[in-house]
């Protein structure tokens, strides 16, 4: 059974840093593309950064240049610095991973974590 966790969410001031990671456990295929999610109270779930196999990152406008992705393949594991935190960062924070090759129709399955929860105070 794959299974995600995240942690390192919390409570922190405007400006500061928080450091999320995701471990996989469980997996028997490649974990392919690496993203986390977040959801503010009231507002739909949207995406932060992603990060390919290779190491291609993406990342929305709103937290390029402050956030960073990064993942640890070996240890099936996704990290997101987030520096200079706002209180509109405030949010539930999703890890969501594809692992390729699986033996199914799609042939990938997609996994979400249960989120761990980011406050930023102003």
């Amino acid at each position: 059974q794959v299974q995600l966790v995240e942690s390192g969410g919390g409570l922190v001031q405007a400006g500061g840093s928080l450091k999320l990671s995701c471990e996989v456990s469980g997996s028997r295929y490649k974990i392919d593309n690496m993203a986390w999610y977040r959801q503010a109270p009231g507002k739909e779930r949207e995406l932060v950064a992603s990060i390919t196999s290779s190491g291609s990152t993406d990342y929305s406008d709103s937290v390029k240049g402050r956030f960073t992705i990064s993942r640890d393949s070996p240890k099936n594991t996704a990290y997101l610095q987030m520096n200079r935190l706002k209180p509109e960062d405030t949010g539930v924070y999703y890890c969501k991973v594809v692992q390729t090759g699986v033996p199914s129709i799609a042939g990938f399955q997609v996994i979400w974590g249960k989120g761990t929860l980011v406050t930023v105070s102003s």
